[in-house]
């Protein structure tokens, strides 16, 4: 099996790194699955104390393969669409693992972090980014929506109005500005990108364990993310049976402006 996630361990950190560069890391099933075990993995090792996550290539991510959607009636039958409650839940639950290890976790996001990338980010404790990266949550122009933690999760990080801003257009924001508004904690070099998440994992290192993965509790505990979560399932439940949504898929298949009907 192609390894689309790699693993590492250095000392007290351990890396995970999405391993698909040809198609910029886009997320589809089988990397998702790989990611899934990484994380359980590291859950599972002793003596850790960070979690490092970042991708080969030319970008961290440019967010869910749109094909991989085609791969949904093989996955969850031929019915998948009246599924979406099940499929969203399936989703979250990766991610929603990877929130509450209580190891502090850092993204290292350089070239794309787009979609589904930024809602994995946004899970993450801790994020740093390359000069000129790009982020986004560009869902609204599929005619969908930020359904796998990133709608609650913005909003937790930057308030209801950038997240309604960031996620009514769709559009791409590149890392300075990111960084202005509180989305990601620092903006280097993308040669430096390593380098700052191993001075801040020494930082962290100088406190104790215990205490670090007790204050992530408390801190992640102040917010209902779990009926976040909830209302997100149900929005994209009711939005995979609209026009809008087969639209917005075919537009970005073939390249061309989408035309919405609004059903």
């Amino acid at each position: 099996m192609t390894e689309l996630v790699l693993t590492q361990q250095r000392d007290h950190i351990f890396e995970i790194i999405l391993n698909r560069p040809d198609k910029r890391n886009a997320i589809n099933m089988a990397l998702f699955r790989q990611f899934d075990t990484a994380v359980t993995q590291a859950n599972r090792t002793p003596g850790l104390r960070a979690v490092l996550i970042r991708g080969e290539g030319k970008a961290f991510s440019a967010g869910i393969d749109v094909s991989n959607l085609l791969g949904l009636a093989g996955e969850y039958g031929p019915h998948w669409q009246q599924r979406m409650r099940r499929i969203t839940d399936d989703f979250q639950a990766v991610l929603t693992r990877l929130e509450r290890l209580e190891l502090p976790t850092i993204a290292l996001l350089h070239g794309y972090c787009l979609g589904m990338a930024m809602e994995l980010a946004l899970a993450c404790d801790i994020r740093i980014a390359a000069e000129g990266t790009k982020l986004g949550l560009p869902e609204s122009r599929l005619g969908m929506i930020p359904d796998v933690g990133g709608t609650t999760r913005l909003v937790r990080l930057v308030g209801p109005a950038r997240a309604k801003e960031l996620i009514f257009t769709g559009r791409q924001i590149d890392a300075a500005q990111a960084e202005a508004w509180g989305i990601v904690n620092y903006v280097v070099a993308e040669d430096e990108l390593l380098a700052k998440a191993e001075e801040l994992t020494a930082e962290i290192c100088l406190a104790a364990p215990l205490a670090v993965g007790m204050a992530k509790r408390v801190i992640d505990g102040l917010s209902d993310v779990d009926r976040g979560l909830q209302l997100e399932g149900w929005a994209q439940s009711q939005l995979f049976n609209t026009a809008d949504l087969l639209e917005g898929a075919q537009a970005f298949m073939m390249k061309r402006p989408p035309e919405w009907q609004g059903k």
